[in-house]
């Protein structure tokens, strides 16, 4: 009998997960002993309270003064005000959370928590294929804007070299009254919106 291979995450559980998201950034040392304050690239980061292991990549384009660890062992994380403080194993004092400035978080895309009905996470939603009432193709999810009520699908239409530039994407709101139908397994969309809007 055969029998399939693990994944590298499920050999190594501190391997680079195949599935890795980046959720945000350490923006400085929060306090003396070793806690950070983070930047989530969300409004709602509950990936980052629920995973225990966030994986690390240096500042893009930023030289950093010694290598980073690549991964966090999170021990706890909470709100503080507006922000975010953390605190991982084996960052004991300010020195090392300064060390770790800028870092890259990335987060296993299965350690997200399940969205409720109806509710889906952007990463989900880039790369998409949106179609219209009568089937025809919009172009494909290359991005969402967040407008504060709701979010709004950017859409780069089919045969324009990629990336498009802003204003010829296809802006279509991510309300029940334009958007019929999203079906991750068969990565369509259905929406009320013409060729010509």
């Amino acid at each position: 009998m055969l029998k399939q291979a693990a994944s590298s995450q499920e050999r190594d559980p501190l391997a680079w997960p195949e599935d890795a998201v980046e959720v945000g950034r350490v923006l400085d040392a929060w306090g003396i002993k070793g806690w950070v304050k983070i930047q989530s690239y969300s409004t709602d980061a509950q990936a980052l309270f629920s995973s225990r292991r966030w994986f690390l990549q240096p500042p893009e384009g930023k030289p950093v003064a010694k290598p980073l660890p690549s991964v966090l062992k999170i021990l706890s994380v909470r709100e503080h005000g507006e922000g975010i403080v953390a605190q991982a194993e084996d960052v004991a004092d300010r020195n090392a959370a300064e060390a770790l400035r800028g870092a890259r978080i990335f987060i296993s895309r299965s350690a997200f928590p399940k969205a409720d009905p109806n509710e889906y996470y952007w990463v989900d939603l880039i790369g998409l294929a949106v179609h219209n009432r009568q089937g025809e193709l919009l172009g494909e999810v290359v991005g969402l804007l967040d407008t504060g009520p709701h979010s709004v699908l950017r859409i780069a239409p089919p045969g324009l070299p990629q990336p498009v530039k802003p204003d010829q994407e296809r802006l279509v709101p991510f309300v029940s009254a334009f958007v019929d139908e999203v079906s991750l397994p068969e990565r369509r969309i259905t929406v009320d919106w013409g060729l010509d809007y």
